[in-house]
């Protein structure tokens, strides 16, 4: 008996390449996911280091921990609607599910996410060596986060960019699902939901056991429930991107 084979036809490609297919179409844009992002760490980084510095030339000696090494990472609320506006239509262009899409967007949020974290851990590594530069300031060495480790700490940088970035994609999600008049309905639905939290804790004056729960769970607790929240999320955006009509 012969053995017959059977070639594969040319557009049936795998799955798994075409998800590499998507990686590879959101870096295309290499402003984005890269240069932005490492500009914006940058300028922050910078104006912090010139903040201290004007601290010090005056006589500050208290230790100077920056609030602007957040602003990256919210950056990344702006990836995660770039990378749905810019990139999907051409995604669907190429015959490309939107399973596909979704997973290989993700992946690609994850590279990029991962760099940004280990970035932050090698200015915070810095940081512990010079005693902050010298002038007892730090951006990235924020002692609470890195209580439990060097790997806590890049795990919390990795989830916090993440969770940026899932909640930008989906609100562009919803934008292109239901418009922007559904878009500003579901964010305010979002608001009014947190301050009804935050008025629920007010007039039962919990807010001692608020913060002494946050406390008590510590950085690396918070930051697993934020990976379950960016999961909840990523479900939620994925759901919403299957009922995308054609």
């Amino acid at each position: 008996m012969t053995a017959v084979a059977t070639a594969r036809p040319a557009t049936a490609r795998r799955p798994h390449s075409r998800v590499l297919g998507v990686v590879r179409l959101q870096y295309v844009n290499r402003q984005t996911f890269i240069w932005i992002p490492l500009i914006v760490l940058g300028g922050a980084w910078g104006i912090t280091l010139l903040i201290y510095w004007l601290v010090n030339t005056v006589g500050g000696e208290t230790v100077m921990i920056a609030g602007g090494t957040q602003a990256p990472l919210w950056y990344y609320l702006v990836v995660g609607i770039y990378a749905m506006t810019l990139t999907f239509p051409f995604s669907q262009a190429m015959s490309v599910t939107r399973r596909e899409f979704y997973l290989g967007t993700l992946i690609a949020a994850a590279i990029s996410a991962a760099a940004m974290a280990t970035v932050f851990i090698l200015i915070g590594l810095l940081e512990q060596a010079n005693d902050g530069y010298g002038l007892n300031g730090y951006f990235a060495y924020i002692p609470w986060l890195w209580e439990a480790g060097i790997a806590a700490a890049w795990l919390t940088f990795f989830t916090t960019t993440m969770l940026f970035f899932v909640v930008g994609f989906w609100f562009a999600t919803v934008n292109r699902r239901l418009g922007p008049l559904g878009l500003t309905v579901v964010i305010l639905g979002i608001v009014v939901v947190l301050l009804g939290f935050v008025a629920l804790v007010t007039l039962q004056e919990a807010w001692p056991q608020v913060w002494q729960w946050i406390l008590d769970t510590g950085a690396l607790g918070l930051t697993l429930w934020g990976l379950l929240l960016t999961a909840v999320l990523a479900g939620g955006s994925y759901l919403t991107l299957r009922r995308l009509p054609a």
